[in-house]
């Protein structure tokens, strides 16, 4: 079964230019033939194509469900974006993939990039969506400095990984021994050249648990990728207990 993304489907009845374009000059599909749409607000349907138009497929919804996402409690990420912009790219595709509820890209002291293009990125969190067949679409922020986050309310667990020898590494804590399940859960992974020592004491200021995400010293975005990881496994061996 093929499947589209479009926000508004079930008022406009139409795929935007873009799918439609992918739906009948691509894939070659037909009126008459049956796909999936998801709006990325959680709602999965199932059409009918009535106008097979390479700008304007129009449809009709058959049936539709609510698909809430498979982990029960919100997954959010700050992250640095990386000078190579594949690299966090290459992040938010395998987050979205796994179960991701937000993604902020960080504005730090020694960061490396400054600006991003979020068209860019909203399209590759589409496709991550639709690979991994779910139907809710992580949101996206705008470049947001780090001092913002940190002093932003959150009502769930947060929790800064760094690597800065400079600061007592014994005051930080396996992530995957802290993060519990029931609770939302923000992570803070900062850029190439870390956080600065001025961003960390603003965090540990504010409550956030200092952690480290093991042994190894990890690029930023393998660091997300195994912050996620690392919630859904034990998400996981959370529901299997209470089975």
């Amino acid at each position: 079964m093929h499947l589209f993304y479009c926000p508004d489907i079930a008022t406009t009845l139409t795929l935007s230019e873009e799918e439609s374009h992918h739906c009948v000059k691509v894939l070659r599909l037909a009126a008459g033939d049956e796909i999936d749409v998801v709006d990325g607000n959680g709602t999965w349907h199932h059409a009918r194509i009535t106008m097979a138009h390479q700008k304007r497929c129009a449809v009709e919804i058959v049936r539709s469900e609510a698909r809430a996402p498979h982990w029960p409690h919100k997954i959010v990420v700050g992250i640095a974006p990386t000078k190579n912009i594949d690299r966090i790219e290459w992040m938010i595709e395998k987050c979205t993939e796994m179960g991701i509820d937000r993604i902020i890209p960080l504005q730090c002291r020694y960061s490396e990039r400054k600006e991003v293009k979020p068209e860019r990125l909203r399209k590759i969190l589409v496709s991550a969506m639709k690979q991994s067949l779910k139907a809710t679409l992580p949101m996206l922020d705008a470049m947001t400095p780090v001092m913002q986050v940190i002093n932003a309310p959150f009502e769930g667990k947060r929790y800064i990984a760094y690597c800065d020898m400079t600061l007592p590494r014994e005051q930080r804590k396996v992530f995957a021994r802290e993060y519990i399940p029931g609770e939302d859960a923000l992570i803070l992974i900062g850029p190439e050249g870390d956080f600065s020592p001025e961003e960390v004491k603003a965090a540990l200021d504010a409550g956030f648990v200092p952690v480290t995400l093991g042994d190894s010293r990890l690029r930023t975005e393998t660091a997300a990728v195994q912050a996620v990881a690392s919630c859904h496994t034990l998400i996981q061996i959370n529901e299997t207990k209470q089975r």
